[in-house]
């Protein structure tokens, strides 16, 4: 009875993996009896199982002319501005992009970004670690590649620097190689220093996708996005592209919710 509580202890044991410090190993996961490893306790696991999109085999096609034009400046400039108002399409289109591009090959990595400001709350304000006080703020992007991708493929490549996600204050001393895809989203809270750190981390042969609606900064003063629009308008290979009110896809309430806030202040 002694030998076979020894032998079934010593078969359990090889559950488990030995080398800690191996970067598939976190204390989250376990090895399961083909080896591979199992999420157990992976937040992402737990929100899929109250929702998950349904990944999409079709290519990404356009709902406005805008947005064609606006897929057509990302696949043929190195540096491309979306501007304008929410629900137009701006971070969807940019993540599908990159996700079309690191599944085919012709890049090798995607770097998400944005500034750690949303309504004057501060990442030290919530829970967690630093990964998860930012997850929240990509959490869109990650339904964008969930979607596109699966969301296997995405926590595989998370975990092997296929896909970065990190705030923007950590782009200082980074260079975007190249094959790389980078979206700065938000971009209408940088401060004009953040957005000319950022615009001097482009590299050779990488592609740069920079989101914003100017009218909704969060931060007091002049912002980067406005900035940089204003200093690198008509520079080659450097496109601008503006949404307006008309080309709102998320619903038509949104569409008369911001007609209504752009109201003159004395009506």
């Amino acid at each position: 009875m002694a030998k076979r509580s020894h032998a079934r202890r010593k078969k359990n044991q090889r559950n488990y993996p030995d080398d800690f410090s191996s970067p598939d190993y976190n204390h989250s996961s376990r090895r399961n009896h083909n080896g591979n490893i199992v999420e157990i306790n992976s937040r992402s696991r737990q929100l899929e199982t109250a929702y998950a999109p349904q990944r999409t085999s079709q290519p990404l096609r356009a709902f406005t002319d805008a947005q064609q034009r606006y897929i057509n400046a990302i696949q043929h400039h190195a540096l491309t501005f979306g501007i304008g108002p929410a629900g137009t399409g701006k971070s969807y289109c940019a993540g599908a992009l990159a996700a079309e591009a690191l599944e085919s090959g012709r890049i090798e990595r995607i770097i998400l970004t944005r500034p750690a400001v949303e309504a004057g709350e501060q990442l030290g304000f919530l829970p967690g670690a630093l990964d998860e006080k930012f997850s929240v703020y990509i959490d869109a992007f990650r339904d964008i590649l969930n979607e596109r991708l699966g969301a296997g493929t995405v926590d595989y490549c998370l975990r092997h620097g296929r896909i970065v996600a990190a705030p923007l204050a950590f782009m200082r001393g980074k260079t975007f190689n190249n094959r790389t895809f980078v979206v700065l989203d938000e971009a209408q809270n940088t401060s004009l220093a953040q957005m000319k750190m950022f615009l001097t981390r482009i590299g050779e042969d990488c592609r740069v996708v920079i989101n914003g609606d100017i009218e909704q900064s969060d931060i007091r003063g002049a912002n980067g996005l406005q900035d940089a629009i204003d200093r690198l308008a008509g520079l080659p290979n450097v496109y601008i592209h503006r949404f307006d009110r008309e080309d709102i896809v998320r619903s038509g309430l949104v569409r008369d919710i911001i007609d209504r806030y752009e109201l003159p202040e004395d009506r």
